[in-house]
């Protein structure tokens, strides 16, 4: 069970890392370090300072630090060792982005009827961003015959590696963790031997993924990763004991310690070094602890909003924005509401998984 000194532990992470990274977000800002989103409904945070994602690290790094006082190398200083490596990836993505790799229009619909342009039916009224091929071909000659759709901005797209080499360096990311006599061979008490490689790789690759793509909204995948982890370390504290519950209770402790500036309206963004930080760390937990099956359940809501962008990219189903929680928020759900719809989902996940595999 989860104990008197988890609970320190959990609490002590959320004040270490609510100061460091308030200390990282003032070193942002002296620095110019700053967001630039392309979202039309989120252009309005434009200059919130990103990369936040080291205060998290510095914070899970001086608790791996403390316990290794109390005892030799754990769970946590593996998990937090990961999450450090996973963070540094992110954080070539982070500084990749700030240059621009194109500018993509924004228009709007003047006319009295809808207009159809990539894979949109505009309505009269509604915006959206020229940005497949088809939309600007379809622009450029709307445009041209018959004038109804006004130009009202233009948002600055940031360069990013491809999705290959981002699966590529995730994929040497996740190899960090197979090491002889770390991992252990069976899932749930299910022997699978060598498969627990290849398996152990994709949950890892799965995770950074759907963590980064949750992370849109002020304090959406902090909250979720922060419920997520509570719920798991309840599990282990019951099934494993509190030697694979710590890292859940740190990477909890640090992402609502995060939160302090991060919750709507963001004071700071975590970045990709924050995302892939924490969905490195997540699973890597999952994966010490023998809590995979479960810790994947209570990471239900951002693996829906994978499955979901993919089926969009894979044209079976039709998104205006991508993701799933960019969409609410096109057709008029406000951040606040998603914000909190998708962090109830998770802690009804959870609770639910709780119940289920009999911890509570």
């Amino acid at each position: 069970m989860i104990g008197q000194a988890d609970v320190l532990i959990f609490i002590l992470t959320i004040i270490v890392t609510a100061l460091f990274t308030a200390a990282v977000r003032r070193e942002l800002l002296l620095a110019d370090i700053r967001d630039n989103p392309i979202i039309s409904e989120h252009r309005q945070k434009s200059g919130t300072p990103t990369m936040g994602g080291f205060g998290m690290l510095i914070g899970v790094s001086l608790m791996a630090l403390i316990t290794f006082t109390w005892n030799s190398v754990s769970y946590l200083q593996i998990t937090v060792f990961m999450m450090f490596v996973a963070g540094i990836f992110g954080m070539f993505d982070d500084l990749l982005g700030f240059k621009v790799k194109e500018y993509q229009k924004v228009v709007k619909n003047n006319g009295d009827e809808p207009v159809q342009i990539g894979l949109l039916s505009l309505q009269p009224g509604e915006e959206a961003r020229i940005a497949s091929p088809k939309a600007k071909k379809d622009y450029a000659e709307i445009v041209e015959k018959e004038h109804k759709l006004e130009l009202i901005d233009e948002i600055p797209i940031k360069s990013e590696t491809s999705e290959k080499y981002k699966l590529f360096t995730q994929f040497i990311l996740a190899c960090f963790l197979i090491v002889p006599g770390v991992l252990s061979t069976s899932v749930s008490g299910i022997e699978i031997g060598l498969l627990m490689i290849p398996l152990a790789i994709m949950a890892i690759i799965g995770s950074i993924n759907a963590v980064n793509l949750i992370d849109g909204m002020d304090g959406l995948a902090a909250g979720i990763i922060a419920i997520a982890s509570i719920a798991s370390a309840l599990y282990c504290g019951v099934t494993t004991g509190s030697v694979a519950s710590l890292p859940f209770v740190v990477i909890a402790g640090a992402s609502v310690g995060f939160l302090v500036l991060n919750h709507y309206p963001a004071k700071i963004f975590m970045g990709d070094t924050g995302s892939y930080a924490l969905g490195t760390g997540y699973m890597v937990a999952a994966l010490l602890g023998d809590s995979l099956i479960f810790s994947i359940i209570a990471l239900a809501v951002p693996i829906v909003s994978v499955i979901i962008s993919l089926l969009h990219r894979a044209h079976i189903i039709t998104l205006p924005v991508e993701p799933l929680h960019h969409t609410l928020n096109y057709h008029g759900m406000s951040e606040q509401k998603i914000i909190l719809l998708y962090w109830a989902v998770t802690l009804i996940v959870s609770v639910i998984a709780l119940f289920l595999f009999g911890i509570v």
